[in-house]
């Protein structure tokens, strides 16, 4: 049985390509992502031990300290340098650095442009970066700049370069160009040094270090060394942690990230893979129907039903084997793609040697082998319990619609209760559970409709004749091949159909999530304009002073944020605020905010128990206790929250003052000559954003689009297995048919008959799957309000009809391109020889 097995393999090999492919791409995604993860994870952690060669123990701000005056300062980096078994310590500034190029235009990806200090040690230099030419900086008009980006824009040293770190433009002569092998200069981003006051000054610490780091003498272990910092400085003044321990705390968070961002894209590939499921069972259904005498013979002559079942689970644990294995190798592959496509999109993807993990291996060959072979269980199973006197008179046993009763009223039942719950999910009676309640119903209503598909394919499909007419006898016998074999079109409808399902409910849930975030944010917005920092820093509060002085400009409001008690704080300038913003109140108005007046938003209200009227107390940034007074409860956004008071009841307390947007409000609006007065009066600084309404909304939109565009990416192979499933069914659908296609040449079909036959039964099956995977995205999309509308009250279902007709279309594209090679099989079939076929 096994030679048989092995013969029917190599006999089929051209039919069992699809399954092979099928089951290469999941597995290819599993072991892609196996491979990236632990790549960079290891490159991560290689990265963070080069990082740290030299420190042994680092010192930074206790935990919850706050924004307040730097707490590690000079005196507190001259005593740790003292401390016995300490042979130096380095203070480190670091931030948010934009250069410009010549052309005045932001270098590289905002989030990976980075600014730092040049701490030279006792021979003048700083280890870290080696100057490649000229001299390091000094003063404040000077810095460096690591020599990738400063090859990149064409600088030398002498250069002036503009530059902004946290609002104003500065203008600084280069004086060194310097390499690196810092992460993110390596993934694309940039570095600029400056001398440690000056970095202090535009990094956001004056007179102070964010961190410091201490390397050890010879001798002295890093837990001594730390032992000996704890009991030279004061009680309370830092955190000491060990090199070691530092390191393990840098690895524990990337491992976290990655296992993240693994568990996210194993998911996706056990979509593809779960698609293939589909094809493999269809494979196999058919391969074991055409065998049907074949495998009666078998039994004829003594096979027992379990060797008839072993042989065709044999047939798939060699497909199975064969195509994890070149799965695997195409997965490291993958691997590599991915961590070129993370380092161009994110910029911080450390370099490092390609990792293939043992892990990967055996997932790879365990997880694509037993898929394939479970997916082949049931059709070897159902071939093994035909009777051999039946299948020696019967080549083809097509399902009756009686066969199906049983079949449909359990897929009722799955698809009754689905619905049923999913409604009491989108109840207010669900309650906290509601996640839960989603999901639950969402599965069972997902597999209610694979077993009824094979039922609803005749009623759908006949709505097709009409259409189908139109193209004659051709059209004819595509519906009639169509519902011919329902669970044949069914498994390979339902294989399209669960990509799109998921597709079109993506795409409901955040059309409709950036349609109700846009509408919140600009409806908030009376300002005609919003400044901010193009990349991770706060804005100086120069720019506001700025924007005040210029005539066009008659009201202005930053926007100043702190954290404490759990709660945000948000500081506006009280008498603009109202000209700048336009807030939705649930209780009480916007009043007057002043002094100890504050309104807040909705959340917070809820989780401190307040209304208008309410005194709550709060304990600022510096440790100081006031009570505030509530005069109004409104609904927040991403623009604006928390708790709003006047910025001249915050300031006093915060150490320094960083705004993160600033809302002005002119006189004749939003107009480009407007726009280029303020972007000109903050000296076209590249690092900074000005934006109107509309732009706004553009950022918003944009950031939904990528999410969503990288979500379509990762479905795309689960759309491509559908694919896959709808050309080997035609492909072998044809083979099958061959003596039937070579009798309408016979009697009279020409070759473009057959193609044009092929295509439309193609066509309709697509369509099918289209019809239920857009309907059933549409209804999760639908079902998935309330659960989004707890956290996002103004959460709107919007149906993206465009895209909907879109995805309509890429289903019947799917099925013309899917049938143009069984199309031409079919019409260059021997009439003579397909009608002496078996």
């Amino acid at each position: 049985m096994f030679k048989t097995a092995l013969r029917n393999v190599l006999a089929h090999k051209a039919r069992l390509l699809m399954t092979v492919l099928a089951v290469m791409l999941g597995v290819a995604f599993v072991a892609g992502t196996l491979v990236f993860t632990e790549t960079v994870s290891q490159a991560s952690q290689a990265q963070s031990s080069e990082d740290l060669r030299d420190v042994d123990v680092a010192l930074h701000a206790p935990s919850g300290s706050g924004s307040g005056a730097p707490v590690i300062d000079q005196k507190l980096l001259d005593k740790s340098a003292r401390v016995p078994g300490a042979a130096s310590a380095t203070g480190l500034i670091s931030g948010f650095t934009g250069i410009a190029d010549k052309n005045g235009a932001l270098i590289g990806n905002p989030t990976s442009s980075n600014g730092g200090n040049y701490f030279p040690g006792a021979d003048g230099k700083d280890a870290r970066y080696p100057m490649r030419d000229g001299a390091a900086p000094h003063g404040p008009h000077e810095f460096a700049l690591d020599a990738r980006t400063a090859d990149e824009a064409g600088y030398k040293v002498g250069d002036t370069v503009r530059l902004s770190a946290n609002g104003p433009v500065h203008k600084q002569k280069l004086t060194g160009i310097f390499t690196t092998d810092d992460s993110e200069v390596a993934a694309g981003g940039s570095l600029a040094l400056f001398d440690t006051p000056t970095a202090q000054k535009l990094l956001g610490t004056p007179g102070g270090f964010q961190e410091i780091r201490i390397k050890a003498d010879p001798g002295t272990s890093q837990t001594a060394l730390k032992s000996a910092v704890e009991s030279a400085l004061p009680k309370g003044s830092v955190e000491a942690t060990t090199g070691k321990q530092l390191a393990d705390d840098i690895g524990k968070m990337n491992a976290k990230r990655n296992s993240t961002m693994q568990t996210a894209l194993l998911i996706f590939a056990g979509i593809a893979l779960f698609v293939g499921i589909f094809l493999i069972a269809n494979t196999f259904t058919m391969l074991v129907a055409q065998r049907t005498r074949e495998l009666a013979l078998l039994r004829a002559v003594g096979a027992s039903r379990r060797q008839v079942t072993r042989s065709v689970l044999t047939e798939a644990f060699v497909v199975g084997g064969i195509a994890s294995v070149v799965g695997l190798a195409a997965g490291v592959g993958v691997g590599a793609g991915l961590r070129a496509l993370m380092g161009s999109m994110s910029g911080n993807v450390p370099d490092g040697p390609l990792v293939v993990p043992l892990s990967a291996v055996l997932t790879s060959l365990l997880v694509g082998t037993l898929i394939t072979v479970l997916a082949a269980w049931l059709p070897g199973r159902r071939a093994a319990k035909i009777p051999p006197i039946a299948a020696m008179n019967s080549v083809h046993a097509t399902a009756t619609t009686k066969s199906l009763v049983l079949r449909n009223t359990i897929g009722a039942l799955f698809a009754g209760a689905g619905v049923a719950v999913v409604l009491y999910g989108t109840s207010a009676s669900a309650g906290k559970s509601v996640n839960l309640v989603l999901a639950g119903g969402a599965t069972l209503l997902m597999i209610g409709v694979f077993i009824l598909t094979p039922l609803l394919s005749r009623p759908l499909i006949a709505l097709a004749a009409p259409v189908l007419r139109i193209f004659g006898v051709a059209g004819t016998l595509a519906r009639q091949n169509s519902v011919r074999n329902p669970r044949r079109t069914a498994a390979t409808a339902s294989a399209l159909m669960v990509g799109l399902t998921l597709i079109t409910g993506l795409t409901v849930v955040a059309t409709s999530v950036q349609t109700s975030v846009e509408k919140q944010a600009v409806a908030s917005l009376k300002s005609d304009y919003v400044v901010s920092m193009a990349g991770p820093a706060p804005l100086s509060p120069d720019v506001a002073k700025k924007l005040r002085t210029l005539d066009e400009v008659t009201a202005v409001s930053p926007l100043r944020r702190s954290f404490t008690d759990h709660m945000i704080l948000t500081g506006v300038t009280g008498k603009d605020f109202d000209k700048v913003a336009r807030l939705n109140f649930t209780q009480g108005s916007l009043g007057t905010i002043q002094g100890n007046q504050v309104v807040v938003d909705s959340d917070t209200a809820e989780e401190k128990g307040l209304h208008p009227g309410s005194r709550f107390p709060v304990t600022f940034a510096d440790g100081k206790k006031s009570t505030l007074t509530v005069s109004g409860v409104y609904e927040g956004n991403d623009l604006i929250m928390g708790v709003i008071l006047d910025n001249a009841t915050l300031a006093p307390h915060e150490k320094t003052a960083d705004d993160s947007r600033v809302l002005v409000k002119t006189k004749d609006g939003a107009t480009d000559a407007t726009k280029d007065a303020l972007v000109a009066a903050l000296g076209k600084n590249p690092a900074l954003s000005v934006a109107d309404k509309q732009e706004v909304t553009e950022a918003i939109a944009g950031t939904v689009t990528l999410m969503l565009n990288m979500l379509y990416a990762l479905l795309a192979m689960a759309v491509i297995v559908a694919v896959l499933g709808v050309i080997n069914t035609l492909a072998m659908s044809v083979f099958e048919r061959s003596q039937e296609i070579g009798m309408l040449r016979a009697i009279g079909l020409d070759r473009p008959g057959i193609k044009r036959m092929v295509r439309l039964e193609s066509l309709v099956i697509s369509l099918f799957g289209g019809v239920l995977g857009i309907g059933l995205g549409v209804f999760f999309g639908w079902a998935a309000g309330p659960m989004i509308s707890s956290d996002m009250p103004t959460y709107a279902l919007v149906l993206p009809w465009g895209r909907l007709g879109l995805f309509f279309a890429a289903a019947a594209l799917i099925g013309v391109m899917a049938a143009l090679w069984p199309a031409r099989r079919a019409a260059r079939l021997n009439m003579l020889t397909a009608i002496k076929a078996e």
